[in-house]
């Protein structure tokens, strides 16, 4: 039997006046709907941006014969290990260091130099001639680097959930698997390069590659990251994965003959030599060191004397974004530049680097002031990023394939150990400007020094060639023909 007409009025909202039945309940809903539209367009705008700067990277990789080589798919790998550890680098931060008071975080971060620094003193004999004697198997190396930075990305995830203290030795682990992996990559480069494609360009290739992958994990980092702590190392965890197996697809050419690297380290073994480079690797290593100790100072003494002596009436954590943006801007200058460049010889780029980093710091000691605080920034970025690609490709060029992961291993350790001690002089001294600007003025100007020193003479100028040359077989006498006197 249907209410009579009175009962099913009263029942329902007339029209024209809001209804007030669960009014709170239909707000959150109309507010959970409008924010997964939000969310929804979004993660498809991300997706579009994303699928177009991919489609992008891939031609720009191919580009100048690098696809017949196989150069492109040693860049896109590189851009895939880099989406990684953007992943990564956001969960680490957001655990150790912008999650706890100023005064930990300055704690925190020189117990993170101290467990960077020690190991690599250690390890730094054993990656490269480890690497040079299996060079044969190149491809696999990159793959065992990824599947350990992986495994250690879980557990650093289960150390974030448990408050463990995993969570040190864990990102240790992921940054020598970093290092172990920027040495195999770097030696395989110069097998891969084709005509036309200077070793610095080729070098800058693969840095815009990994930037385009970092731009694209970190962000994704930090929307995970609003899920759990432990998201972003998670999804870590399965690029890993994906990277470990891409590693591994490589082509060939990335390896060294079998036969030949066993050959050549029997050789050097039976020689009795020390490992050695030539005088142009050691200066522009040493230059590099003045470039990198700039570049860790600044990254630890503007963190805390930007909060102490804020310029241009700004806030402290703006100004630190300010200048982290600048130096983001730099390292991107660096990298573009090195891929337009020409000349083959990168040599003097170091040194005209060093100078100008100099200028930069006496500068800004005497000034302190926001253009000159951005101007460092800018410095900081450009010259670390540019010097190391020259360096880079100096080892390429001078080298030989032999030895070439032993010299970035070595190379590697110098320069990660001058970022640490240019932080770690950063956390320690007064937060005055002038001081610490003076110091690091001082000390880029001590090893530009350093390096002019050097006479830029090759290993066989030195000391002549690293091991005996093989014994070339007898050619055999031609024979008299009959008649003949």
């Amino acid at each position: 039997m249907p209410p009579p007409p009175d009962a099913e009025r009263s029942t329902r909202p007339e029209l024209g006046r809001p209804s007030t039945v669960d009014p709170a309940g239909s707000r959150a809903r109309r507010v959970a709907g409008t924010s997964a539209r939000a969310a929804k367009r979004a993660a498809s705008g991300t997706a579009r941006v994303t699928r177009a700067g991919a489609g992008r990277l891939h031609r720009a990789a191919e580009a100048k014969g690098a696809g017949q080589t196989g150069l492109s798919r040693l860049i896109e790998l590189n851009a895939f290990s880099a989406f990684a550890d953007g992943l990564v680098m956001v969960a680490l931060a957001g655990t150790l260091f912008f999650s706890v008071p100023s005064d930990d975080a300055r704690g925190n971060l020189a117990l993170y130099l101290a467990l960077t620094m020690a190991p690599f003193a250690v390890v730094a004999p054993l990656i490269g001639p480890f690497l040079d004697r299996y060079a044969h198997g190149r491809r696999w190396a990159m793959g065992v680097t990824a599947a350990t930075r992986g495994f250690l990305a879980w557990v650093a995830a289960d150390a974030v959930l448990d408050e463990g203290l995993w969570l040190y030795p864990a990102a240790l682990g992921i940054l020598v698997g970093q290092k172990a992996y920027a040495v195999t990559r770097a030696a395989a480069v110069p097998r891969l390069l084709p005509e036309g494609i200077t070793l610095v360009a080729a070098n800058s290739r693969l840095q815009l590659a990994a930037t385009f992958g970092t731009a694209v994990g970190a962000p994704i980092g930090l929307a995970l990251a609003q899920i759990g702590d432990d998201w972003p190392l998670r999804a870590a965890f399965l690029a890993y994965i994906g990277t470990t197996v891409f590693a591994v697809l490589l082509t060939k050419k990335v390896d060294s003959e079998a036969a030949a690297a066993r050959e050549q380290q029997l050789k050097m073994k039976k020689a009795g030599r020390r490992f050695r480079v030539g005088g142009k690797v050691v200066r522009a290593l040493r230059g590099n060191v003045g470039l990198r100790f700039f570049s860790g100072f600044l990254t630890m003494f503007f963190a805390f004397a930007l909060r102490e002596e804020p310029v241009g009436g700004l806030n402290g954590m703006v100004l630190l974004g300010v200048v982290a943006a600048a130096a983001w801007v730099g390292s991107a200058g660096g990298t573009s530049l090195g891929a337009l460049a020409r000349s083959r010889s990168p040599d003097a780029t170091i040194i005209t680097l060093g100078i100008v980093a100099t200028a930069v710091a006496v500068t800004t000691a005497i000034w302190w002031n926001l253009i000159t605080v951005m101007l460092a920034g800018l410095m900081a970025g450009f010259g670390q990023q540019l010097g190391r690609l020259s360096l880079d490709a100096i080892i390429q060029r001078d080298v030989p394939d032999r030895t070439r992961s032993n010299a970035f291993a070595r190379s590697e350790t110098s320069l990660q150990l001058s970022w640490v001690l240019g932080g770690g002089v950063g956390i320690m001294l007064p937060l005055v400007p002038a001081l610490g600007m003076g110091v690091t003025a001082a000390f880029v100007a001590l090893t530009l020094f350093w390096a002019v020193q050097v006479k830029p003479q090759s290993v066989q100028e030195q000391h002549g060639p690293p091991y005996p040359p093989p014994a070339t077989p007898p050619q055999p006498q031609p024979q008299p023909r009959q008649g003949d006197d």
